[in-house]
């Protein structure tokens, strides 16, 4: 685990928090003191803080996911949901408002590894749609698709739902594994993941909104 985060105070307790979880922790008080810590070791999670004294926060998780699928938890007391979009949008996993309890970002961080963590099931197909969950491959009529871990997990979920209406709150709770995370954040997702299958809200091939209630994820010839 490792722990980009300025203040002594908040990376010590973040370290006896993990530490004490089973965790192996190494701790960066500086943006470019995590990038080579990061260089040179593979950490499961990376806890990110954005207020940092040399780079912005935003800039190091754009440099982490230049070169790394690591997961990122952005902790950081700046909560616009403006800025939390941002972050999502640029790559982050989950983002953490201080103050945050230490059972609340212990949560986040065994969440965001729970969906890192590849289900042992055989490759699903829908449509022109292959994905394979052990690989975390995906294709659409023959060319790979270039998911983001969330964006995958999202598929990967509703593939197995296909010809189900799924609730944006079931998708927060087994997707993001999150009760708290806002729901616009489903939304964001899905927006995204449409782009990736070629498609628009208003004229969806296998992404269908039904109005009021959630998504359902059909083939074309059975969209209906």
């Amino acid at each position: 685990m490792l722990v980009i985060e300025d203040d002594r105070d908040i990376r010590e307790a973040i370290e006896r928090l993990l530490s004490v979880t089973g965790h192996v922790v190494r701790l960066c008080a500086a943006a470019l003191d995590g990038l080579r810590e990061l260089a040179s070791w593979r950490p499961d999670v990376v806890v990110l803080d954005l207020n940092l004294p040399d780079l912005d926060g935003a800039t190091v998780l754009r440099r982490i996911r230049a070169t790394s699928a690591v997961p990122v938890v952005v902790a950081t007391a700046r909560g616009a949901e403006s800025e939390m979009i941002s972050l999502l949008r640029a790559g982050a996993d989950d983002y953490v408002v201080k103050p945050y309890s230490a059972e609340q970002l212990e949560a986040r961080i065994a969440a965001v590894l729970r969906r890192g963590a590849a289900p042992e099931v055989s490759t699903l197909t829908l449509g022109g749609i292959k994905l394979d969950p052990e690989a975390r491959t995906a294709s659409l009529d023959g060319a790979p698709l270039q998911l983001s871990r969330l964006e995958f997990d999202l598929l990967a979920y509703l593939m197995q739902r296909a010809g189900k209406v799924v609730t944006r709150r079931q998708l927060l709770d087994d997707v993001w594994c999150s009760e708290s995370r806002s729901l616009e954040t489903v939304d964001v997702h899905v927006t995204w993941l449409r782009r990736k299958l070629g498609e628009r809200a208003a004229a969806p091939r296998y992404l269908h909104t039904v109005r009021g209630v959630g998504i359902r994820l059909s083939a074309p010839d059975d969209a209906g």
